[in-house]
C-alpha cells in the first residue's frame, strides 16, 4: 500500500477553500479519502461582478488565506497541489497583479480556469463512486459566479456548458433574462431525448439543503421537498436563517438563489429528484492531479 497527500485550492466567488486528500494505492485500485477541508469566507464575486476589480481589502484577505493554506500543506507534507481560480478572479481586471502577488507572498501558483475547464473537471468525477447507480443525470454545480451543467449518461460526460448564473450575481441582480433563457434552452435541448433524468447537485449550498431535508446518505431530495424547503427559507429573515438553522452568515443569503437555480433546472429538465454526492471541484482537481 502507498499513501500520498495532495491538496486542491478552489478560489471561488463566494469563498476560498482547500481540500487535502489521501490518495491510497493498492494492487487492486486507488482510493481517494478526504483528510482535511478548510473554507474561508472571502467573497471576491461581490467586487468582481459589481465593479470589475478586486478591492485591496479582499486582496489582503485572499493572500492571508493562501498563506495559511501554504502552512497547512507544509504541516500535512503534501506531495503536490493545484490552485484554481474561477469566475470572480477570471473577470477581475486586476487579476494578473493578484496572481503575481500571491506567487510572491506564498509561492502558490494560481491558474485561472475558464468555465469549460471547470465543467470538465467536475464532469470527469466518477459519480458512481459516490452514488451506486447508473442513471442518466443532469449534473448541476452552482457557484457564486457561474453554474456548470453537464449531461452524464451511465457515468460518462456527453455535453457540458458553463453559464454566468451564480448566487452572488443573483444577489446583485446581475443575471439578464436572456442568460436565463439560454440556460433553459440548453437544459431542454440536452435532456429531451431521455425518458427519465435525475439531477446531480454539487456545491456547498446543495449540501446544506440536503442536511435541511433530513435525509439518509445516498437518498435523493424530491422536487416536492426542495420546494417546501425553499418556501421555508424564503419566509425566514437573514438573521433567522443564521440563528435557527445554524447557517454561516455568508451562506444565509446565497442559499436562496442557489435553491432557485436547482429548482429551475429540475423544472426545465422535468427531473423529480436530485442526488447529492457531496463532491465538488476540489475532488475533481485531486483526481486530475494524481492521474496526470
Amino acid at each position: 500500500m502507498k499513501i500520498e497527500k495532495y491538496a486542491a485550492i478552489d478560489i471561488g466567488s463566494n469563498a476560498v477553500r482547500m481540500l487535502i486528500a489521501n490518495v491510497i494505492q493498492t494492487d487492486a485500485r486507488v482510493y481517494y479519502k478526504k483528510n482535511a477541508l478548510v473554507r474561508l469566507p472571502v467573497r471576491l464575486g461581490q467586487d468582481a461582478f459589481t465593479s470589475g476589480r478586486i478591492t485591496p481589502s479582499n486582496i489582503e484577505k485572499l493572500v492571508k488565506a493562501l498563506q495559511s493554506f501554504q502552512l497547512l500543506m507544509e504541516v500535512h507534507q503534501v506531495r503536490d497541489y493545484l490552485a484554481f481560480a474561477t469566475s470572480a478572479l477570471r473577470e477581475a481586471v486586476n487579476r494578473d497583479e493578484i496572481v503575481a502577488l500571491i506567487a510572491q507572498k506564498t509561492a502558490i501558483n494560481v491558474e485561472i480556469i475558464d468555465g469549460k475547464r471547470e465543467a470538465k473537471v467536475l464532469a470527469n468525477l466518477k459519480v458512481v463512486d459516490w452514488i451506486e447507480t447508473k442513471k442518466n443525470f443532469l449534473y448541476v454545480d452552482v457557484g457564486g459566479g457561474s453554474t456548470e451543467l453537464s449531461i452524464l449518461e451511465n457515468g460518462r460526460r456527453k455535453a457540458s456548458k458553463s453559464f454566468k448564473i451564480g448566487t452572488v450575481r443573483l444577489l446583485n441582480h446581475m443575471v439578464e433574462p436572456h442568460v436565463w433563457k439560454d440556460f433553459e434552452n440548453w437544459i431542454k435541448t440536452h435532456t429531451a431525448d431521455y425518458e427519465k433524468i435525475y439531477l446531480l447537485g454539487t456545491g456547498g449550498n446543495i449540501n446544506k439543503l440536503f442536511k435541511l431535508a433530513n435525509l439518509k446518505e445516498g437518498d435523493p431530495i424530491s422536487l416536492l421537498s426542495l420546494n417546501a424547503i425553499y418556501k421555508k427559507l424564503s419566509a425566514m429573515s437573514y438573521e433567522s436563517r443564521i440563528v435557527e438553522l445554524g447557517l454561516n452568515p455568508d451562506r444565509s443569503d446565497v442559499i436562496l438563489p442557489a435553491t432557485e437555480i436547482y429548482l429551475r433546472a429540475m423544472h426545465w429538465s422535468q427531473a423529480k429528484r436530485i442526488y447529492v454526492p457531496k463532491i465538488g471541484l476540489t475532488d475533481g482537481m485531486i483526481r486530475e492531479m494524481f492521474k496526470n
